[in-house]
């Protein structure tokens, strides 16, 4: 055999492993659950089979603002999924029971479900969610509101717009490197003007999840624009 051939068929096989090996480290896709309910109740989504998490956003001063706590099942159901904003004083705690989630302390229906365990309406407030083949939440429909809600080939969220009389309120992410979706610059407007811009920069686990995550928010609606920094550090266990 020709050396040249020689050479030629051995960089074959070099790429065909090492594209062997790209494949086996590609990162697992967004569930529809996953990206469905970090849209709705702000959190950043996860990759493969996690068993509970915990994400807490803190300000410049190491104060924390926010905190969100989630098990889920092997199915990737969300089993309990609880939210606090210490910058507001809100929050809420809501356990999986049947086609519900409750509100874990007055065992209230807060969230209906439809499928397996994906979002189809919150009863008090009017929300009715619509869902594609694939099982991802697309749009929300609420009283004089609609909510239309974008994903990459991945599911990971892309943004939505939300329409409101004559208000239309729209936010656009932009994601660099596809296994770190989660670094990622967002801009949200308000009828074509912009509000506000944010930066996002993680480290990430072999599942390529984020660690630990910087966070730079800009809100171009003050004059002069109003600059913010948070840290957010994640616990994530598997099974």
């Amino acid at each position: 055999m020709d050396i040249s051939v020689k050479r030629a068929l051995m960089t074959l096989s070099a790429l065909w492993l090492l594209a062997g090996c790209d494949g086996a480290s590609t990162p697992q896709a967004f569930t529809p659950e996953m990206a469905s309910f970090s849209n709705e109740f702000d959190f950043d989504p996860l990759r493969g089979p996690v068993k509970d998490f915990s994400q807490t956003l803190m300000n410049e001063k190491g104060e924390v603002a926010k905190r969100v706590t989630g098990t889920l099942s092997q199915e990737g159901c969300f089993d309990t999924l609880e939210f606090h904003n210490l910058e507001d004083n809100s929050g809420a705690a809501l356990v999986l029971n049947a086609n519900y989630y409750l509100d874990a302390a007055s065992q209230e229906k807060r969230v209906k479900l439809q499928g397996k365990c994906q979002l189809a309406e919150l009863p008090a407030a009017g929300v009715v969610y619509d869902t594609n083949d694939s099982g991802f939440v697309v749009k929300a429909r609420g009283k004089g509101t609609t909510i239309d809600y974008r994903y990459d080939a991945e599911g990971y969220p892309l943004g939505k717009t939300t329409v409101a009389d004559k208000l239309r309120l729209t936010v656009a992410s932009t994601v660099a490197d596809n296994r770190k979706k989660l670094d990622y610059t967002a801009v949200s407007t308000l009828n074509d003007k912009t509000m506000g811009r944010v930066k996002q920069t993680c480290d990430y686990d072999n599942h390529f999840n984020p660690v630990s995550c910087e966070l730079e928010i800009t809100d171009e609606s003050a004059t002069p624009p109003v600059h913010h920094k948070y840290t957010i550090e994640n616990t994530i266990e598997y099974y």
